[in-house]
């Protein structure tokens, strides 16, 4: 059932990243980020008053909040900080680089899992993820040629550098989420809720010092439909990715790689919908990280 709930996650996944390049282009990012957190944390939140007002019509639908402790709460601050700083990052990159680019060395995240594995838990990896480890490098490379001829050079670009920060940041958050629901006993919703609140903390101080003072950039900030859906989308797409990892069988690494054929959407649909230079060519790498994902996890 973890399997299934995972794929939910990734085609959510997948169009919020679509409505989220739409959002950022030509635009204000961090109003738009804002505007995101705060739409998504509406969507939870209704649930939370659901949840107060009728406690058992909310029990028997799954919607059961926590009363955690304080420690829990410094835990859920922690990966709010995470997840700030890797979304500020992503967001920047997405704003200044092709989607068919941004989307797939995002998907590479368990790239960061696998080196995690071996430098802190000491794991031996054996062949087939090794050579997964290594086709990754090769598309990474690949890409690398395919963005100088769109006038992308991935050693001097810092939108490359933020993407990458990004992906490791977002790796980092994934395996945190293993810690917070299996061993804290954290639910999905618990989890949602309070981690949204203080991401929008996080963003509100943020955006006191580099957005609000400033009224040429808030007038340069233009809203969107886009906006609210990219919160919606990736509250749905974290409640079914949450819920899959409640499973005590459920493999996080496993569920990363389920989680990456949202890459599928963005670099398909995406490159169409934008209009990006090079799809064609861009089809060859992307091949390449999947087959290079799928050696690392399914070996």
């Amino acid at each position: 059932m973890w399997m299934y709930l995972g794929l939910l996650a990734a085609l959510f996944l997948g169009i919020h990243n679509l409505c989220k390049k739409h959002a950022v282009q030509n635009n204000e990012t961090f109003p738009v980020l804002l505007g995101s957190i705060l739409s998504g944390f509406l969507l939870i939140g209704l649930c939370y008053i659901l949840s107060v007002c009728y406690p058992n019509y909310a029990e028997k639908n799954g919607f059961v909040f926590q009363n955690i402790s304080w420690q829990q709460h410094g835990y859920i601050f922690i990966k709010g900080v995470i997840l700030a700083a890797s979304w500020l990052l992503a967001y920047q990159a997405l704003k200044h680089l092709p989607i068919t680019i941004v989307t797939p060395i995002r998907s590479a995240g368990p790239f960061f899992t696998f080196i995690g594995a071996i430098v802190i838990y000491r794991e031996a990896p054996n062949l087939h993820q090794w050579i997964g480890f290594f086709l990754i490098i090769f598309s990474v490379i690949l890409y690398s040629r395919i963005g100088k001829k769109e006038g992308i050079i991935f050693k001097r670009n810092k939108w490359i550098l933020a993407i990458v920060a990004a992906t490791f940041l977002g790796a980092s958050s994934g395996l945190y989420d293993k810690f917070l629901i299996q061993s804290l006993n954290l639910n999905a919703q618990t989890l949602q809720f309070w981690c949204c609140f203080y991401i929008i903390l996080i963003l509100l101080v943020i955006l006191g010092f580099t957005w609000f003072p400033y009224a040429v950039k808030r007038r340069a900030f233009k809203f969107r439909w886009s906006i609210i859906a990219v919160g919606v989308l990736l509250q749905m797409a974290d409640y079914f990715y949450f819920k899959a990892l409640q499973d005590p069988e459920a493999l996080i690494m496993l569920l990363s790689a389920i989680k990456r054929s949202q890459i599928l959407i963005a670099v398909l649909v995406g490159g169409i919908i934008f209009k990006e230079q090079n799809k064609r060519k861009k089809l060859v790498p992307l091949v390449g990280i999947m087959l290079g994902v799928f050696l690392i996890l399914y070996s």
